[in-house]
């Protein structure tokens, strides 16, 4: 029965790592048609997003019946919970990265053209995408430094969030709109998006050390 529940937990391993891998497909599909206007690779990540639940609802069904079946203690109760809880995280990564590619299908025009907010976009996608990566990385190798390192550069998706809107909050901004609800929209989508990748990192950590401070 042993040699089965480390099976079992290797099998939620594996599928949190591939959940993973399928929502940095999505987030890469969302961020490049965000920046190209492609409208077909949008439309792509939206319908990409049934593959992401699929694999969730894989996750939490495997997930319960350890806990029905298995009747895990200790950590690998903790394992268990926490892969529960970070099943919900991805699968809202997706859901994030699936609404980023609805606001493109919306667009003429590439958001906040003329103005700075194409390149804040553009390095804000660059720092999500990293930590997209990070995060399955983390699940590969259960790193509790990846893991803090991804709560560290947090704080540089936080900080272009944040000038974004100076730049639409200030009086000089032109942007009509449906342009300015549609770029905060999207910003609030990629900065939740990051907000999940920590919430995903402070769980491994405390796996690994058993600290929740």
């Amino acid at each position: 029965m042993r040699e089965v529940f480390q099976q079992e937990l290797s099998q939620v391993k594996d599928l949190l790592v591939s959940t993973s891998k399928e929502v940095n497909y999505a987030i890469q599909g969302a961020t490049t048609a965000l920046a190209t206007l492609d409208i077909p690779l949008a439309e792509s990540v939206i319908a990409h997003d049934q593959a992401i639940d699929a694999l969730t609802a894989d996750l939490d069904e495997l997930s319960i019946t350890i806990l029905a079946k298995q009747q895990p203690v200790a950590r690998d109760l903790r394992v268990v919970v926490s892969a529960l809880r970070m099943s919900a995280n991805l699968e809202r990564m997706g859901d994030l990265a699936k609404h980023i590619a609805q606001v493109v299908t919306y667009l003429d025009k590439p958001l906040g053209h003329d103005t700075e907010i194409v390149d804040v976009f553009a390095q804000m996608s660059e720092s999500v995408l990293d930590l997209a990566e990070q995060v399955t990385r983390l699940f590969e190798t259960e790193d509790i430094e990846i893991a803090r390192r991804i709560s560290a550069d947090d704080d540089i998706v936080d900080a272009h969030h944040a000038h974004i809107f100076d730049i639409t909050l200030a009086l000089e901004w032109a942007g009509d709109r449906d342009e300015t609800v549609n770029i905060t929209l999207t910003n609030r989508y990629i900065e939740r998006f990051a907000d999940h990748a920590v919430r995903i990192a402070e769980k491994i950590e405390y796996l690994a050390t058993g600290d929740w401070s």
